[in-house]
């Protein structure tokens, strides 16, 4: 069985979000699909994309768990956005969120140190 994913994160403003994504995830889309909708590739067959649908704007919410938490986590703050949360579990697991301009939240999980 192939796994697929393809979370959306609805917007008001496309430009900002473009601007915000990109310097949150440290490249530009890896495709534009239309004038209101670009996609990220995340790794093979996982996949986020922005598109523009003001009244659905500001309420998604996703978590990317990622082998590298502490290396992403610290590229991101290069880049200058800073996490809005942070939680351990108590099994161990990492989280940090952060908040898109709209209030979207995107989160990226780590294993325990």
């Amino acid at each position: 069985m192939t796994l697929e994913l393809f979370a959306g994160i609805p917007v008001t403003d496309y430009a900002a979000a473009l601007k915000w994504y990109e310097q949150l995830l440290g490249a530009p889309p890896t495709f534009v699909a239309s004038d209101t909708e670009a996609v990220w590739e995340l790794a093979e067959h996982r996949s986020v994309y922005v598109e523009r649908r003001p009244e659905r704007a500001g309420h998604a919410m996703h978590t990317v768990f990622v082998d590298d938490f502490d290396t992403r986590v610290a590229r991101i703050a290069e880049r200058g956005i800073e996490p809005v949360e942070r939680e351990t579990y108590s099994n161990g697991v990492r989280k940090v969120i952060y908040r898109d301009p709209e209030g979207n939240e995107i989160g990226f999980g780590g294993a325990p140190l």
